[in-house]
């Protein structure tokens, strides 16, 4: 359903080439909104990006990807001003959902220093999966780029207060970006632009993949999730674009929950 608030507007979606970051796009898109996206893979990634990408002009929209290391500052400073041409005051959605992170424990058994975390790669995880929430924000809003009343979305997660193992780093981050958005939610409401941490239930998606023991969380979050099913990327998606229509411009600071009750349930 196209929404008439959303004409003329683009969603920026850091991470737009799978997962949450992937359905977001064709959701987003199929409200309304035209699409930046900014992604980081190699060639055999780079053809499903491509894919996306024509599954967004398929719906009558305009959609440009970067395939950019989204931390990389110079890089950051060129994709804004590419996107200044295009779209000047019309981001009306900036969604973060940036997986790349050390998944690596902090006290390695045995003491082994090589295979536990070092400084460089905890640096890394914060950088990429938190603080570069604020970067992208200070750029879309200092060059006139983000929409009054615009919207901020960062995926957030369970482990931004619980500990799996070798997830340290990552949890850090999490907790990190949750604060971001609080912070964000503050000194944007002048604005009207609204920030709100997204935290999905356990989702069955590439990043989830990669963290060790990821089969059990797997099998728990569908015995105890009360719709007994895993969170979806699409579940999402659909949430953002509710979050993203007008009359939802008072919800800000906080961390919602899109996750069927997943996180209530003991």
């Amino acid at each position: 359903m196209i929404h008439s608030g959303f004409e003329g507007k683009w969603a920026l979606v850091l991470g737009s080439s799978s997962g949450f970051g992937e359905a977001s796009c064709l959701a987003l898109a199929e409200a309304g909104l035209n699409i930046f996206g900014v992604h980081m893979d190699r060639k055999a990634g780079q053809a499903h990006a491509d894919e996306i990408v024509e599954k967004i002009k398929s719906k009558k929209r305009e959609c440009l990807f970067f395939n950019i290391n989204a931390a990389d500052e110079t890089k950051r400073q060129e994709t804004i001003a590419v996107m200044s041409e295009k779209a000047k005051g019309k981001v009306h959605v900036l969604l973060h959902s940036l997986a790349f992170g050390a998944l690596k424990p902090i006290i390695a058994e045995g003491g082994d220093s090589a295979t536990s975390l070092s400084k460089a790669q905890v640096e890394m995880t914060l950088d990429v999966m938190a603080s570069s929430l604020i970067y992208w924000t200070q750029d879309l809003v200092n060059s006139g780029l983000m929409a009054r009343n615009g919207r901020i979305y960062a995926m957030t997660s369970a482990g931004s207060s619980r500990q799996w193992k070798s997830y340290g780093a990552v949890s850090a981050a999490k907790a990190s970006l949750e604060s971001y958005c609080r912070q964000l939610a503050v000194e944007l409401a002048p604005m009207g632009i609204t920030a709100n941490a997204i935290l999905a239930g356990v989702t069955d998606t590439p990043a989830l993949r990669k963290i060790p023991g990821n089969e059990g969380m797997i099998e728990t979050a569908r015995s105890r999730n009360p719709f007994k099913r895993l969170t979806t990327p699409e579940d999402v998606g659909q949430a953002l674009v509710a979050l993203s229509l007008p009359h939802c411009n008072f919800i800000t600071g906080n961390t919602i929950r899109v996750d069927g009750g997943e996180n209530v349930v003991d």
